[in-house]
């Protein structure tokens, strides 16, 4: 605590100002170790980002087929009714392309997960690679 040497009426009362000396002590340490650990926590992670460009062709990819499936059951293979012996048939075929077609598989909201399980491993099982979940944003 710091005495007042000055003679006037408070004479030999404590100071009330603050003693800023330990605060920017602190704020120097603190500066000094974030200078130091801000370049370690920096470190770079290297990413290989595909290069776009206008003159790919979709349909050389394997293009894709979309497959719908409405709340009664009923699928439509590129909005073409196909019963479930037409859908092994076709994932068969598709499956055989070089390069494979990516299935957007669309089910109704209300269709059981079974349905869908069941189309999913009819697909796999006929060498389908790429499937994709496909939602319209409809709530």
């Amino acid at each position: 605590m710091a005495m007042s040497t000055g003679g006037g009426a408070n004479s030999g009362a404590p100071m009330s100002e603050i003693n800023v000396t330990p605060l920017v002590d602190v704020m120097l340490v603190l500066l000094i170790i974030f200078m130091i650990t801000a370049p370690l926590a920096a470190h770079q992670i290297k990413v290989e980002l595909p290069v776009a460009s206008p003159t790919t062709n979709p349909h050389q990819s394997g293009g894709s087929v979309d497959l719908a499936v409405r709340n009664d059951g009923a699928m439509y293979w590129n909005d073409s009714k196909v019963t479930q012996n037409e859908l092994r048939a076709r994932f068969a075929v598709e499956a055989a392309k070089n390069p494979q077609p990516e299935i957007h598989l669309r089910a109704d909201r209300s269709i059981r997960f079974k349905e869908v399980s069941r189309i999913l491993a009819d697909a796999k099982q006929s060498g389908i690679i790429k499937i994709g979940f496909v939602t319209t944003g409809k709530n």
